[in-house]
């Protein structure tokens, strides 16, 4: 069965052009516009992935995505940016309320593909993990169900920051480089830069840590890296 896109989109020729190439990639992908009403519109829809313009006519894609990670049948859903605003401070805001990718316009329609094709091809991989269960200190991951629960109680996560924080908990003590945590968890996605590590390292300590800038699990290794405790 071919994989849903979501297209969040009001531009319709490029919308229409985005369909086109998904479409001829093998992917069933449908065009949402945005107004009100679009979050319902997509979780009835069910995507396997959503691409998601950030200047859009009801809520910009920026808030979209908060109502998608707050919760809710999208939580977990990888979200690909789709934008005219390349400053860094936006690329930034955008990886730090979910988004898994973020591309600028113009764009190659063949790299976007292959963007959503590595997402996919990861989240595939991440579906039948080798062992079912580790447990570290607090924190427990059930690899099956894709969940990680610190003291029991659950973590809400994205896809990205599941398969982060699975690392640390399965590699403690360990220190790594950022290009380490590039190759181990993002991958063939050679797009992604060492930034992205450190937004997402931020997104994990305020989910897991009692005080953000104060870590007791996730360390900064200064002029390297990160390492993960917890005994």
């Amino acid at each position: 069965m071919s994989r849903r896109i979501a297209i969040v989109e009001d531009e319709v020729e490029l919308a229409g052009l985005i369909e086109y190439n998904l479409a001829r990639a093998g992917f069933q992908p449908r065009i949402f516009g945005g107004e009100d009403g679009t979050l319902a519109a997509v979780e009835l829809f069910q995507p396997d992935l959503i691409v998601l313009d950030v200047m859009l006519p009801g809520h910009d894609g920026f808030e979209l995505c908060r109502r998608i990670r707050s919760g809710g049948k999208l939580a977990r859903v990888p979200v690909v940016f789709l934008t005219a605003r390349s400053d860094e401070v936006d690329r930034v805001l955008g990886l730090e309320i979910g988004g898994d990718d973020y591309i600028t316009k113009p764009f190659s329609p063949r790299e976007l593909v292959a963007r959503i094709k590595a997402h996919l091809r990861r989240s595939e991989t991440e579906a039948s993990p080798e062992s079912t269960e580790v447990s570290l200190g607090p924190f427990r991951v059930d690899q099956a169900a894709r969940r990680v629960y610190q003291n029991d109680k659950e973590i809400e996560l994205t896809s990205t920051e599941f398969k982060l924080l699975e690392f640390f908990i399965t590699h403690p003590g360990h220190a790594f480089s950022r290009d380490q945590l590039l190759r181990q968890v993002w991958g063939e996605q050679h797009f992604v830069t060492p930034r992205t590590v450190d937004v997402h390292v931020r997104r994990l300590r305020e989910q897991i840590e009692a005080k953000a800038d104060e870590p007791v699990f996730l360390a900064t290794v200064r002029g390297f890296g990160y390492r993960f405790e917890a005994s």
